[in-house]
């Protein structure tokens, strides 16, 4: 008998989701092309193992499924593209550099929309229901797949505080489109990768806006209201522009951190997410590929920073959140132009208290590990960390 792998044919997979639906309707199909180049990518160079290239499989699957059931809500509640997403505030840096805290400390006061993992992992209900039910099924679906995750490789936990019901990336929502840096840390899709950057990723950030508007009409329907979101993604820095150009409001807070800390304990992130789906990807290729790929974004953010309005930008240091963040928020607030009142002070005093950093445990990690020198580290970041104090 011959075995045979998961198939990852594009054709095949858009049946399938369309079979799962019943649904057939895609809307624009402006994501057939990032589909075709991602699964090309997956089935040549990754390597995956039989159960990653079902993990891929399924992951993608719920993607299509989710663009079939969006616009099936958008025709039956055509209000949903009327919410307005208004002066949301970002936070962008590189990875490993206090943007998870500084947002959940942020997403604590209820006056700002947050996406919880659950929100960005499926944004789209699984199936019809009642928005009204705190008991969304999507939840524990969600914390099935986190479980499952830190089951699998616990060393996440270390890394990245993974919480089914935490504010978390919206980068999530941007794969949704298939532009997102997700696949790039999931699998070793080189090809991909080179093609993504070489995209204009409008289209991408126009379906995160849709999204996220579909995710507000949701909380609506829940009886939750707030003023603006707050959002975070390393993403963002390697397409500032696009970002300001689809969200002319948005106020962007950029954190900071040496590179000789942040690049390799990404680098060891990214291997330890390629490990679920392969047993063959090398801890070097983590490296070299997000070590390059950091410092280009980088490069680019800061070219757009000097060519923007510089009122729209708020500069913090890691050492900063992590040491004093009452003192970080204050900034903040007064940079957004909202008052830090007692009510948000006593909302994200409760959340610190509840979310003591010292409950995870440390990350250990080298720049040796991942074939990195901290003599190419400084060369790839020599304009950033000049810039922002961290070089002499």
């Amino acid at each position: 008998m011959i075995h045979q792998a998961p198939s990852l044919d594009a054709d095949a997979l858009i049946a399938e989701a369309t079979r799962e639906t019943g649904l057939d309707d895609f809307g624009d199909w402006s994501f057939r092309e990032a589909l075709a180049q991602l699964l090309q990518s997956l089935d040549r160079e990754a390597a995956l193992t039989d159960a990653g290239c079902a993990m891929q499989r399924r992951r993608i699957i719920d993607i299509l499924r989710t663009r079939l059931r969006f616009e099936d809500y958008l025709k039956r509640y055509p209000e949903i593209l009327d919410e307005a997403i208004e002066s949301p505030v970002f936070i962008l840096g590189l990875p490993r550099t206090g943007t998870t805290l500084l947002q959940r400390l942020l997403a604590a006061d209820p006056r700002f929309h947050s996406a919880a993992y659950w929100e960005t992992r499926f944004p789209v209900p699984l199936e019809d229901q009642d928005f009204s039910d705190p008991a969304d099924p999507r939840i524990a679906v969600a914390r099935n797949e986190v479980e499952a995750m830190l089951a699998a490789v616990p060393e996440l936990a270390s890394i990245h505080p993974l919480e089914a019901e935490s504010a978390d990336e919206e980068i999530t929502l941007l794969e949704q489109s298939f532009y997102s840096t997700n696949p790039l840390a999931a699998a070793n899709v080189p090809s991909f990768a080179a093609w993504v950057e070489s995209q204009d990723q409008t289209d991408g950030y126009r379906y995160l806006q849709r999204l996220l508007q579909f995710l507000q009409w949701q909380k609506r329907q829940r009886g939750l209201e707030a003023e603006r979101w707050v959002l975070k993604s390393p993403h963002h820095i390697h397409h500032l522009e696009v970002l300001l150009k689809v969200f002319p409001g948005a106020r962007v807070i950029q954190t900071h951190r040496d590179p000789l800390q942040t690049i390799p304990s990404l680098a060891s992130f990214v291997h330890t997410l390629r490990r679920l789906t392969s047993d063959s990807c090398r801890a070097e290729d983590a490296g070299s590929q997000w070590s390059r790929k950091m410092a280009r974004g980088l490069a680019h953010c800061l070219a757009v920073r000097d060519s923007t309005s510089p009122d729209a930008f708020l500069d913090i240091a890691f050492e900063e959140t992590v040491g004093d963040p009452m003192t970080v928020l204050e900034k903040v607030y007064r940079f957004i132009g909202m008052p830090l009142t007692d009510e948000a002070v006593a909302a994200i005093e409760r959340w610190r208290a509840a979310n003591p950093r010292e409950k995870r445990a440390s990350h250990r990690y080298s720049l040796a590990q991942f074939g990195l020198t901290e003599a190419q580290i400084e060369r790839d970041f020599a304009r950033y960390r000049e810039r922002y104090g961290f070089a002499g």
